[in-house]
């Protein structure tokens, strides 16, 4: 069952992962890994988020990143 749905406020990071099936590769090719990198980049210079640090492995990757302007109310009834 996946995970709910984390707060998310304005200047705090966050630590995001993906993973693969069965221990299989993520990325095909190194175009693959390079159209990943290219559409952080994009994120990045239009400052939808801010990311410090990131690692592209076989299986997975990882991203520390901010989300500067979105801020997600929970309200609990």
């Amino acid at each position: 069952m996946p995970r709910l749905a984390r707060l998310d406020a304005p200047g705090v990071l966050h630590h995001g992962m993906g993973r693969s099936l069965e221990r299989t590769e993520i990325f095909l090719s190194g175009t693959d890994r390079n159209d990943f990198i290219s559409r952080l980049a994009e994120l990045a210079e239009d400052q939808s988020m801010a990311i410090y640090a990131w690692a592209l492995l076989p299986n997975h990757f990882h991203l520390l990143c901010k989300n500067p302007e979105t801020a997600v109310v929970i309200q609990y009834a």
